[in-house]
């Protein structure tokens, strides 16, 4: 019998969907290529031929991240050649439900020693992944291919017979390392790279949910996005015992070369150091740094255009950004009527992400997809990026399959050619659930209906938003303060009713009605205030009336 991952043959085709390239529900093209296995090995202190690099001798080749960052210098000064997508027709024929049925053998994983703390484990060609990457393993700063082939991989159903040991397999398309993550007898998926620079993670109790990039250029605008691809990995024998692991990876694009190092620490919240080297073949209009990928299909907000008996259905429900003079924004997510775009200006912020709030069952009443525990993703640089915007791309979308939601970072300072880019950050994975010590009141919900009085009397040309604030300060005052007061802007309507009350603990509800004059676009920011002081998050949303 074949294996489903998580027992739900829908979740296991959206997590395969979902390492495709945003853009190509943009409407734009992917990357799309094989680095070939078979060429000759570089000279030390010499730029490979990345495009076409043969397995190291057995000694080894000499790497760290200073070579590899030099080899992708020397390639950004060469013309980008696009790779060979060629494959053996066994494998280029390969549709959805063959793919199911492959599955990498855990028998066969490499690093499977009984003292260490990873697993390693290849993702097959076919289907979606045309785009063969190299795969080295470094030890004592030498690296040495890792090979693979048919013998590391399960066939069942109809591919029993079609792939023997015998079978030609060209390479891989990623890979995903395991570990004893939730429990110590138990290797779990703690991370994969496959497709384009595409990769996920998650924390302790996780499923998977959001993916990460290692870099986006020209997402969401005019001119054609690109894709870069990590086209080489190497991955760093962890010592005995070991609890971090380290990856690095070659990128390559036609304006861009990388070389990327990753530091994976699991955990409660799983903590990833990453440093991206950049060298700019060209100029790029814009640049995205740390970009994320996620789904919002609908929650109490947009819930009507959907008729399904589940609450909610996301991956995320709002964006965050820490600003740095200590103030927080949760842009709640939507599924717009039209393609959405926001930007967020910000100098040296402290972090910014994709969030997933809801982590109760009762919020999503799905027992297979178990959106309560997909992970929050935390970018926090490590050193000051400067001036620059928080971009979010929020894109129409009527299925779950679709990932729908972009975020990355914008530096305000243009990218030309020839020029050289560094930066360094930390990815946090997990529940990442508000701090219950804070001051801050923290954004639980939002809801959106038609305005008028409730249940009484419906006001067709109105709106009603409703904003749930929980903890804090304020969270800790009795019903009936009058000191605190909301602070509220709306652009393009008008407010013709606006309540604050605490409703329930440490809760506080915010409730709008409006009247669009107009106007096809609303944007809402809100905070509540007393004492002098701000006492919660800053709330925004951006509703789009349909045309």
């Amino acid at each position: 019998m074949l294996p489903i991952a998580n027992g739900r043959f829908s979740h296991t085709r959206r997590r395969l969907i979902g390492a495709l390239p945003i853009g190509l529900l943009l409407g734009s093209t992917a990357l799309r290529g094989v680095w070939a296995q078979d060429a000759e090995t570089p000279a030390e202190g010499v730029e490979p031929d990345l495009a076409a690099t043969e397995a190291p001798a057995d000694e080894g080749t000499e790497f760290s991240f200073d070579i590899l960052t030099q080899w992708m210098r020397e390639k950004a000064a060469t013309e980008y050649q696009a790779p060979d997508t060629a494959l053996p027709e066994v494998i280029a024929n390969l549709n959805y439900d063959d793919y199911r049925h492959i599955q990498f053998d855990a028998d066969r994983a490499r690093w499977s020693e009984e003292t260490s703390q990873f697993r390693v484990h290849a993702f097959h060609p076919g289907w979606l992944y045309n785009e063969l990457v190299d795969m080295f393993e470094v030890v004592d700063g030498r690296a040495r291919s890792m090979a693979f082939s048919p013998a590391d991989f399960n066939y069942y159903g109809p591919l029993e017979d079609v792939f023997t040991d015998d079978t030609q397999l060209p390479g891989v398309v990623g890979f995903r390392l395991n570990n004893p993550l939730n429990r110590p007898d138990i290797f779990d998926e703690l991370i994969a790279f496959v497709g384009a620079s595409y990769f996920r993670s998650m924390g302790r109790g996780n499923f998977y949910g959001l993916s990460a990039r290692g870099l986006a250029i020209n997402t969401g605008i005019g001119s054609s996005e690109e894709f870069p691809r990590f086209s080489q990995f190497y991955l760093e024998r962890p010592a005995p015992g070991q609890r971090n692991a380290i990856v690095y990876a070659a990128l390559d694009s036609q304006s861009v070369t990388g070389a990327f190092r990753f530091d994976i620490a699991p955990g409660e919240e799983t903590e990833i150091h990453v440093t991206a080297r950049l060298f700019f073949r060209s100029t790029v209009e814009q640049l995205g740094v740390a970009p994320m990928t996620s789904m919002f299909l609908y929650a109490e907000n947009n819930r009507s255009r959907f008729d399904d008996y589940r609450p909610q259905v996301h991956d995320s429900n709002g964006l965050i950004i820490h600003r740095d003079g200590g103030d927080v924004l949760w842009r709640a997510l939507t599924n717009p009527v039209r393609l959405g775009s926001s930007y967020f200006a910000e100098t040296n912020p402290r972090g910014f992400g994709l969030y997933q709030r809801d982590r109760e069952f009762e919020a999503y009443q799905d027992a297979e997809a178990h959106y309560e525990r997909r992970p929050s993703l935390l970018i926090e640089p490590d050193g000051d990026w400067g001036a620059g915007h928080v971009r979010l791309v929020e894109i129409p979308s009527d299925l779950e399959v679709n990932d729908n939601i972009v975020a990355f970072w914008i530096p305000a300072e243009s990218v030309t050619a020839g020029e050289e880019r560094e930066y360094r950050y930390f990815m946090r994975w997990g529940d990442l659930n508000p701090d219950a010590g804070s001051d801050l009141a923290h954004v639980l919900e939002t809801r959106a209906g038609h305005g008028g009085v409730s249940g009484v009397e419906n006001a067709p040309d109105l709106r009603k938003f409703v904003v749930d604030f929980k903890g804090g300060e304020v969270g800790r005052l009795p019903v009936g303060t009058e000191d605190i007061e909301p602070v509220v802007t709306v652009t393009g309507a008008e407010i013709v009713g606006m309540v604050l009350k605490k409703i329930d603990g440490d809760v506080w509800r915010l409730v709008l009605d409006v009247r669009v004059a107009g106007a096809t676009t609303v944007e809402f920011v809100a905070h509540l205030r007393g004492y002098g002081r701000r006492l919660s998050e800053t709330w925004l949303y951006q509703w789009m009336i349909e045309a």
